[in-house]
C-alpha cells in the first residue's frame, strides 16, 4: 500500500514539475501555442497543422530587481481575442483586418514579484511580449537579460544575415545590419566573434515549413535585440547590444519604468512561403505614437550620389539630376552628403527653389553623429542633440525641404533607439519625412512613426558600386530579400541600375551583371514609400524607350502584396497591387535560365504587358494573352529577371 501512495505521489509531484499550464490555438485552429512549466523554468512550444516548428524553447527575463527565468510559480491565465482593422498606406497592404486569440500567463518568483506573458496568435502569426507590474515600491526597473529562445528541429536550415562587429567597417560606423546570409546552412553555425543574427532570421524545417522570427515595436523605452549564435540543439536565444556599439556609450539593457512591456517578438509560420511574405504582424500589434503634422507624399527620387558619387555634389550636377526627376515626373531628388560644404547653405536654398521651378521636391543628407563614430561627412553635428536638430529643422521647413536622409547610427542601444525616436518626432514637429541609412533594423515604425518613410538596414545599392563580389551575387541577395528582411518593413534599396557600368562615365570599370528586366523586376520587388532610384541623366539617351517609360509610371505604394513562388537564394516572384493595377515581378540567381508555371488568376484571360529579356539578354516589351484559368508560363534568364502588367 506504501509503495502505491509512494508511487502516486511520484506521479503527481512530476505532473507538477512538467506540466502544461496554458494552450492557445489560431482563430483557424491550425497554430497553437503551449506553455509549460518545468522545474520552474517557463518554456513554449508551437505546431502548425500538428507539425513541430518550435520545440520547448525558453522564456523569461533578468532584471535588477530579480530573476524571472527560472524558480517561477505559475499563477493564473486569461484569455481572450482581438479584432481591429486598420489602414495603413505605406506598408505591403493598405486594409488590414488582424484577429487573434490572446492568452496571458502570469508567474510569480521566489520574491514574491509577478511577471505576466501575453501572447497574440493569428492565423500563421505569434506575437509575444512580457508585461511587468509594479513591484512593491519598486517604480523602474533594468532589464539585464532575457532569456527568450527559439529552439528549431534539428533538420532545419537557416537564412541568416549575420550582425557586424561593433565600431568597425568605414568609420567605425558598424553595425549597419549590411551583411550576407546564410544560405540553407545547418543551424548552429557560430559568427564571427560570435555576434549572432539580425532580425528577421528565415529558418526552413524540412518536413513542416517556414519560420519567420523578428521583433516588433521597439521605440525609445528599449533596446533593440537580435538572435544569438544558434547551439548544435538548435537554440536561438534573445541576445541584447553588444556593450561596445556607439563607442562604448550607453547600457546594453533596457531601462524600463514600472507597470512596463517590452517590445513584441513575433514569429510566422507557414507551410510554404506564402504567410512569410504577406504578413502584417510587425503593424498588427503596434499603434501610432503621435498624430501626423501633416498629410505625407510619397513617391520617388533621383540621387546623384549613388552613380556619380561625392563628385557631384555641386551646383551644375544637382541640377542635371533636378531636371532628370522633373523629366520622368519624380516627385524628389536626394542632395546627398557634402551638400553643405559643396554648395552651401546659401546656395542650397537657390536650388531648392529651381527644384520648386521644375515641380520637384527635396530631401536632404544629414550625418547622425555626435560623438560615436568618425563619420566625416556633412552637415555633421546637427542631428544628435534637440536644440541643434530642432534649429536646423527650423530652417528645413522655412526653405521648403520636404525630408531628411540620415546616416550613420551604428548601434542597437536604448540610447540609440531614443535618437531615432528624437529625430522622427521632432521631423514631425516641422512636416519632415525621415529615412534612415547606415541603420538598424525598423520595428513596425511605418505605422508607429506617421513621417518615417523607410530605412535601408540592408546590403543596398551603394555595395554594388564599391564590391564587385557583391555584384556577382545581386541576384541571389534580390531572391533573398523579398522573403527575408523586406517582408517585415520598408527596405530603401536604392536601386534600378539602368547604366551598364556603375559610374560616371559607363563605359568601363564596374560592369553590371544583371539585365534591364531584372532591374525593373527589383522596383516592384522591394517595397518602400519613398524609392530613390539610380536613374542618371544619360539614361533619358542611352535606354530604350518603353524602359524609360515604365519607370516613370512605377508606383512605390501598394494596396496589396502576394507570395507567387519562388525559393530563397534561387529565384523569387512577388506581386504586388496599386489601387487596380497588378504589378508581378520575378528575378532569377541560378545559372540556368527558368522556366516556370505561374497561376495568376489577377490576369485570368486579360491581354498583358511582359518585360523580358531575349536570349542576348536585351530586354524586350511584348503583349501575351494569359489563359482563362489564370496560368502563364514565363521564362527567366540567368541573372535576369520579367515584370507583367497591365
Amino acid at each position: 500500500m506504501k509503495r502505491i501512495v509512494c508511487l502516486v505521489f511520484i506521479a503527481f509531484f512530476m505532473s507538477q514539475a512538467y506540466s502544461q499550464k496554458a494552450a492557445v490555438t489560431s482563430p483557424d485552429g491550425l497554430l497553437s501555442v503551449n506553455i509549460f512549466l518545468d522545474n520552474g523554468i517557463p518554456t513554449y512550444a508551437v505546431e502548425y497543422k500538428n507539425k513541430t516548428m518550435l520545440e520547448k524553447s525558453p522564456l523569461g527575463i533578468i532584471t535588477n530587481e530579480g530573476d524571472f527565468s527560472k524558480g517561477l510559480e505559475y499563477i493564473s491565465k486569461k484569455e481572450g481575442s482581438v479584432d481591429k482593422k486598420y489602414t495603413q498606406d505605406k506598408i505591403k497592404q493598405s486594409e488590414i483586418h488582424y484577429n487573434a486569440n490572446s492568452l496571458i500567463c502570469t508567474f510569480q518568483n521566489p520574491k514574491g514579484n509577478q511577471i505576466s506573458i501575453l501572447f497574440q496568435v493569428s492565423n500563421n502569426n505569434i506575437a509575444f511580449r512580457y508585461e511587468l507590474p509594479e513591484w512593491g515600491e519598486r517604480k523602474a526597473c533594468v532589464i539585464e537579460k532575457e532569456a527568450t529562445g527559439f529552439k528549431f528541429p534539428q533538420s532545419t536550415t537557416t537564412f541568416l544575415s549575420y550582425m557586424m562587429s561593433p565600431m568597425q567597417a568605414f568609420a567605425r560606423t558598424s553595425p549597419s545590419y549590411e551583411s550576407g546570409y546564410t544560405n540553407d546552412e545547418q543551424v548552429g553555425k557560430s559568427t564571427h566573434e560570435n555576434q549572432g543574427y539580425v532580425f528577421p532570421g528565415l529558418f526552413r524545417i524540412s518536413d513542416a515549413g517556414w519560420v519567420l522570427i523578428s521583433e516588433t515595436g521597439v521605440n525609445s523605452l528599449y533596446c533593440a535585440s537580435h538572435l544569438s549564435d544558434g547551439t548544435q540543439e538548435g537554440l536561438y536565444t534573445v541576445a541584447f547590444p553588444d556593450k561596445r556599439q556607439n563607442n562604448g556609450f550607453g547600457s546594453t539593457g533596457a531601462q524600463v519604468g514600472l507597470p512596463g512591456i517590452t517590445p513584441w517578438r513575433t514569429i510566422t509560420v507557414g507551410e510554404t512561403l506564402k504567410p512569410i511574405v504577406e504578413t502584417t504582424i510587425p503593424f498588427d500589434v503596434v499603434d501610432p505614437l503621435y498624430q501626423a503634422s501633416q498629410s505625407y507624399k510619397y513617391g520617388r527620387a533621383t540621387w546623384s550620389w549613388i552613380v556619380w558619387q561625392d563628385n557631384s555634389m555641386n551646383w551644375d550636377d544637382q541640377v542635371k539630376y533636378i531636371d532628370l526627376a522633373s523629366e520622368m515626373g519624380y516627385e524628389y531628388i536626394l542632395m546627398d552628403a557634402l551638400w553643405d560644404v559643396n554648395i552651401g547653405y546659401t546656395k542650397i536654398e537657390e536650388l531648392i527653389k529651381y527644384a520648386k521651378s521644375k515641380n520637384v521636391d527635396v530631401f536632404l543628407w544629414y550625418n547622425s553623429n555626435g560623438g560615436f563614430n568618425d563619420a566625416p561627412q556633412g552637415p555633421r553635428n546637427k542631428m544628435n542633440t534637440s536644440i541643434s536638430r530642432k534649429e536646423e529643422m527650423k530652417w528645413l521647413k522655412k526653405i521648403g525641404v520636404k525630408g531628411l536622409k540620415v546616416d550613420f547610427f551604428g548601434g542597437d542601444k536604448q540610447e540609440t533607439m531614443r535618437l531615432y525616436e528624437d529625430i522622427l518626432s521632432d521631423a514631425n514637429d516641422y512636416g519632415l519625412m525621415i529615412i534612415f541609412h547606415g541603420c538598424t533594423l525598423p520595428r513596425g515604425w511605418e505605422r508607429m512613426y506617421p513621417n518615417y518613410v523607410g530605412s535601408e538596414a540592408v546590403l543596398a545599392s551603394e555595395m554594388l558600386v564599391f564590391s564587385e563580389g557583391i555584384r556577382e551575387n545581386e541576384a541571389f541577395f534580390s531572391t533573398l530579400h523579398p522573403f527575408i528582411r523586406n517582408t517585415v518593413g520598408s527596405m530603401e534599396f536604392g536601386g534600378v541600375f539602368l547604366n551598364k557600368y556603375l559610374n560616371k562615365g559607363n563605359k568601363q570599370g564596374q560592369k553590371r551583371l544583371t539585365t534591364d528586366a531584372f532591374q525593373l523586376a527589383t522596383g516592384i520587388l522591394y517595397q518602400n514609400a519613398v524609392q530613390m532610384f539610380a536613374l542618371t541623366p544619360n539614361n533619358l539617351t542611352d535606354t530604350q524607350g518603353f524602359i524609360l517609360d515604365f519607370m516613370k509610371k512605377i508606383p512605390t505604394t501598394w494596396d496589396e502584396t502576394l507570395y507567387i513562388d519562388g525559393y530563397p537564394g534561387k529565384y523569387a516572384v512577388i506581386a504586388r497591387r496599386n489601387n487596380d493595377q497588378w504589378y508581378v515581378a520575378g528575378v532569377n540567381a541560378l545559372k540556368e535560365s527558368q522556366k516556370l508555371k505561374l497561376n495568376l488568376p489577377m490576369y485570368a484571360g486579360k491581354k498583358i504587358k511582359m518585360y523580358n529579356d531575349d536570349k542576348n539578354r536585351e530586354t524586350y516589351l511584348k503583349e501575351i494573352e494569359v489563359k482563362q484559368n489564370g496560368d502563364v508560363e514565363i521564362s527567366i534568364l540567368s541573372q535576369g529577371g520579367f515584370v507583367l502588367t497591365y
